[in-house]
């Protein structure tokens, strides 16, 4: 193989993965959560990061496996005036700049969750639609001017955006409003060099999931009738999650990718 070919392959090479970035990932909440697979995947690959979880109560269960990667945790709840800026500026001010940036947050009441679409209050609708999906947006504002080089956003999403699913009631529209705004800052910030994507994970037992009615249920539909036959792990839609945040996804933007078994390609 000659020189040429020897470089391009070590540079190809060297894409893969989040080497020497540095990011911020919001939304750890305990061992099962996908923000935590994709702080320890990128914790692995050799990034250096920046956490969140929710308030000191979420502490309890999240310091001990951030303590373990040896980063930083920061309580952040978004619904509180000036705490996603003070998130945003710790994070540079330990790190110094941003390359990723993971939203792995989803919130709806459970009154609202729980019952039809068109019995959901508006409050109700208006929060879950705050919390799950324009936090994205405010985020990304806050984090683009610390990117000077570009970089990379994801969001979490789910298949319930595009069709309906049982009981996912008051999310679902929340998450097809989520990856419309995915698509909408890949235009807005693509001059930047700046990416945006969703990843649609298939069901996966987190804390934020088991607000969902008869989750158990859903969960074996998934797995019946996925082409793999199986649910995805934590650690399949962390690996995802850092290609797209990597180099090696430096074509791609606006796009909702699907890791869940294949369940979304059978009708």
């Amino acid at each position: 193989m000659n020189t040429t070919m020897n470089t391009t392959l070590n540079t190809t090479l060297s894409n893969l993965g989040l080497a020497g970035k540095k990011g911020l990932i919001l939304g750890l909440a305990n061992e099962h959560s996908i923000a935590y697979g994709c702080a320890r995947a990128a914790h692995a690959q050799g990034a250096q990061i920046v956490t969140s979880c929710l308030n000191q109560k979420a502490v309890t269960y999240v310091e001990p496996l951030t303590r373990a990667l040896g980063v930083p945790l920061i309580t952040c709840d978004i619904e509180k005036e000036g705490e996603l800026q003070n998130l945003v500026d710790q994070a540079v001010a330990h790190l110094g700049h941003l390359d990723f940036v993971v939203h792995s947050i989803a919130w709806a009441p459970l009154t609202d969750l729980h019952g039809s679409v068109i019995d959901s209050s508006i409050g109700g609708f208006s929060r879950a639609l705050e919390v799950s999906c324009h936090s994205f947006a405010e985020l990304a504002k806050l984090c683009v001017p610390h990117m000077p080089d570009g970089g990379s956003f994801v969001t979490m999403s789910y298949v319930g955006a595009v069709a309906a699913v049982p009981h996912y009631g008051l999310m679902g529209p929340v998450k097809a409003a989520l990856e419309s705004m995915v698509r909408y800052m890949a235009l807005d910030l693509g001059s930047k060099n700046i990416r945006v994507h969703a990843v649609s994970p298939g069901p996966i037992l987190t804390r934020a999931a088991s607000g969902i009615e008869e989750f158990d249920s859903l969960m074996q539909h998934a797995k019946d009738k996925a082409p793999l036959g199986r649910l995805v792990t934590l650690d399949e839609i962390a690996q995802l999650s850092s290609f797209l945040l990597s180099d090696a996804a430096s074509g791609m933007t606006g796009q909702t990718i699907y890791v869940d078994a294949g369940c979304h390609a059978v009708a």
